[in-house]
């Protein structure tokens, strides 16, 4: 027995001895990871081209003879920790730029900044795109992904001569737009109110003018657009479809600098430049930037393009205006820590011989990244207010009107490991709603409300051999509904080889922002938005009340990406969108106990191919998308009215002459027809409600009322075809003064091409016919 109890101790001994073995291989773990912070160290900084000041995108920044490096972000900027302490020379290469090496000491526990500017060289820009787009392919998940610059924005022929991201969104795969006038931008099988639209981190609820050409946002002022059509992370929340992400840039740090531009739709301008300039040996920079557009279409039209009335007027005229004004003021450390400070007011009006409708939105707000002296950590935000307000105004009717305003905040934090990358954040977002709309019966539609919506996130991306896997959770508070929602979401890019990449995504999606437009209107200039419901709900068509009032999603996307050649790109994607719960407002409720929101379940998906060739002088893009979106109402399920099954997108921009001073371009977009539900016939409308029960039918002389087939979107119109062209000449002063002369040609072959059928009058109304231009462009 005692030779037992010496082999073995009792239970109190033992548990004491576990308690040490645990203290020391604590103690062992902290002096360990102490020694090893010790024996490290790491270097971080931004990458600028050395003569305008703007930051390098996706360049390559490695420790020459180490297996340390990374790319460059949006922002120039670039971090590698855990790095031996030691002397290196660091090297950023850049395709189409001179390539940089500096020397740097990586000291214990220390972070390094370095500010570098590299030189461009005689290599074209045309493959400095292509080598930074590759280079953020094998290291970013990037599915259901693109990323547009300015250049490939202004490559497209554009109506009036004015490039605009308008246009160029109805060129990627997965997006429809419904029309040149009142148009509304459908995303693989979404609903607008279902795209999330960002303007510098900042929501913008109404980013299209009523004429669909043109956005609020100046072309020129635009650093990066991010188009994500499905399967997105957790960065992003609210809204159940896709996300157009805008990041305008800083001014020009090193001169003053601008333009002024004039065509038959609009004026704009620029102006830009340094507060402080930029300098290569560190210290602090800022500048300023102001953009200014106004159309004058609705006064030149008369002269210029009678032949082309408004759908919505009779008159020989196109009566849009809008007016944009923008303004950045920028500040960067010289440690890499930078503040902007922003602001926009966009107005809207269309004025018709028996309506008029105007919209403004107006705002501001600042965002901030923070890069800590000695830490792997940085960190950012963004704070802002905006306010929204449409009214539609009808002779006889009284005026629709809503308005919605927005205080939104978000605080984010970035952790750089070696292979790795942690990123999480909170936000918070107030919403207050005022809406009022008077349907065709006579029923009133109102709500007053606040909200707030608070959420967080975490994103996790870890590169494991050939792996990129960026498994992601996001929660969701929405305080009207009294609902907590976890939405899980995962992301991962295999690289099979070089040249062949697989990728995958997945998630669940909520939102609790509703619009006053419904899926089924061909044309609504009338954007109007609400909370959701705080009353019951029912499940499609029964008396069963629904367990939550949000609208839900989930999404599954896989695709393969391809490098055919070194200048030659296929990627494929296939999708599917369930949509496990959609809320309309009912605006054709016959009383005020009749409730005011309807629910829908539905699905899309299908498949987007597309082929890409680019060299420095000549860009090709083609696209090809085969969809599918079906609506359940609980009594019959239909294709919606932008169910589109063929869209076929092929745009060409070749530039040629010294210096490439002639560019010529060529879009030509081809649609399948879009479904329509189908007339039975007419009766005369007696509104009894409205008018009182001793209304004599035979002698009111009522309006026509329409009796339409039981099945919802059963025809179909005619396909959609169209081409547009446009020659650029650029003509160069000196180093710092040019000129842009552009003509163009929308419908160059005039396609009559159907916008909708007027039931009563059977009048058919087309879309815009063709529209020549001229515009002039003074960069200085």
């Amino acid at each position: 027995m005692l030779y037992l109890c010496g082999a073995f101790p009792s239970g109190k001994l033992k548990s004491r001895h576990m308690r040490s073995r645990i203290f020391f291989l604590f103690s062992f773990s902290i002096l360990f990871s102490l020694s090893l912070m010790a024996q490290t160290g790491g270097i971080r900084g931004n990458v600028f081209d050395k003569n305008s000041g703007e930051p390098i995108l996706f360049g390559t920044v490695v420790l020459e003879g180490t297996t340390f490096g990374t790319n460059t972000d949006l922002d120039g900027f670039f971090s590698i920790p855990n790095i031996p302490v030691g002397d290196y020379n660091l090297v950023v290469t850049y395709v189409g730029y001179d390539s940089l090496s500096v020397p740097v000491q990586i000291k214990s526990g220390q972070y390094t900044y370095q500010r570098m500017f590299i030189q461009e060289s005689s290599i074209q820009l045309g493959t400095v795109n292509v080598s930074a787009r590759k280079e953020k392919a094998k290291t970013d998940v990037q599915i259901s992904e693109v990323t547009l610059t300015p250049k490939q924005i202004q490559a497209l022929p554009s109506t009036g001569g004015d490039p605009d991201i308008a246009q160029y969104l109805t060129v990627l795969p997965g997006i429809i737009s419904s029309g040149d006038q009142g148009g509304q931008l459908y995303i693989r099988g979404g609903a607008p109110i279902q795209n999330l639209i960002l303007l510098d981190g900042m929501t913008i609820f109404n980013p299209f003018h009523s004429i669909g050409f043109y956005s609020v946002f100046e072309t020129e002022t635009i650093r990066s657009v991010d188009v994500l059509t499905g399967g997105f992370n957790a960065e992003y929340g609210g809204r159940i479809s896709s996300v157009i992400d805008i990041r305008t840039r800083e001014g020009n740090m090193k001169r003053l600098s601008g333009l002024v531009s004039a065509s038959p739709f609009m004026a704009r301008g620029v102006i830009e430049g340094p507060i402080k300039k930029l300098e290569a040996d560190g210290g602090g920079s800022s500048s300023f930037m102001l953009s200014a557009k106004h159309s004058y279409i609705d006064k030149t039209s008369e002269y210029l393009y009678s032949y082309a009335k408004s759908a919505l007027d009779s008159t020989n005229t196109l009566p849009f205006n809008f007016t944009d004004l923008y303004g950045k003021v920028a500040f960067l450390t010289g440690n890499g820590t930078k503040f902007n400070l922003f602001g926009f007011n966009f107005r809207d009006g269309v004025n018709y011989q028996a309506a008029s409708l105007d919209w403004n939105t107006s705002g501001g707000g600042f965002d901030f990244t923070v890069v800590p002296p000695n830490s792997n950590l940085i960190f950012g935000g963004t704070v802002g207010y905006s306010d929204y307000l449409i009214s539609l105004k009808e002779s006889g009717e009284d005026p629709r009107m809503s308005q919605i305003g927005n205080v939104s905040a978000q605080l984010d934090f970035t952790y750089f490991g070696g292979q790795s990358e942690l990123k999480y954040g909170i936000l918070f977002n107030g919403i207050n709603t005022d809406f009022v709309f008077r349907n065709f019966l006579g029923v009133t539609i109102k709500q007053e409300d606040f909200t707030t919506e608070l959420g967080g996130f975490l994103i996790y991306k870890q590169r494991i051999g050939n792996w990129v896997i960026e498994p992601s959770l996001r929660i969701q508070l929405y305080a009207s509904q009294g609902n907590t929602t976890l939405e899980p979401r995962f992301g991962a890019k295999y690289n099979a080889s070089k040249r062949f990449r697989l990728k995958f995504a997945g998630g669940m999606y909520s939102q609790n922002l509703l619009s006053s437009v419904n899926e089924r209107d061909v044309i609504n200039l009338f954007v109007g938005f609400l909370t959701g419901p705080e009353q019951t709900i029912y499940l499609p068509g029964s008396q069963t009340p629904a367990n939550n009032r949000l609208q839900k999603a989930i999404h599954g996307v896989a695709g393969m990406e391809i490098d055919l050649a070194d200048n030659l790109e296929l990627n494929l994607e296939g999708y599917y969108k369930g949509f496990t719960q959609l809320i309309s407002l009912n605006r054709n409720k016959l009383t005020q106990q009749d409730p005011e929101f309807a629910t829908e379940t539905g699905e899309a998906y299908g498949a987007d191919l597309t082929l890409r060739y680019e060299t420095p002088h000549l860009y090709l893009w083609g696209t090809y998308s085969l969809t599918y979106v079906f609506r359940d109402n609980g009594e019959q399920v239909y294709p919606t009215v932008f169910d589109r099954r063929h869209n076929v997108n092929l745009l060409a921009s070749y530039a040629f002459g010294q210096n490439n001073q002639w560019e010529l371009g060529l879009r030509w977009n081809y649609g399948s027809p879009f479904p329509f539900t189908q007339t039975l016939g007419f009766y005369p409308f007696v509104n009894f409600l409205e008018q009182g029960l001793d209304t004599d039918p035979k002698t009111d002389n009522p309006p026509l009322g329409i009796i339409y087939t039981d099945q919802l979107n059963g025809g179909r119109l005619i396909s959609f075809h169209r081409l547009d062209a446009s020659l650029k000449r650029t003509f160069t002063f000196s180093k710092t003064l040019n000129m842009d002369v552009t003509a163009s040609v929308t419908n160059a072959y005039n396609r009559r091409n159907i916008f909708y059928i007027d039931r009563k009058t059977a009048e058919r109304v087309d879309q815009l016919p063709v529209l020549p231009s001229l515009a002039v462009t003074m960069h200085f």
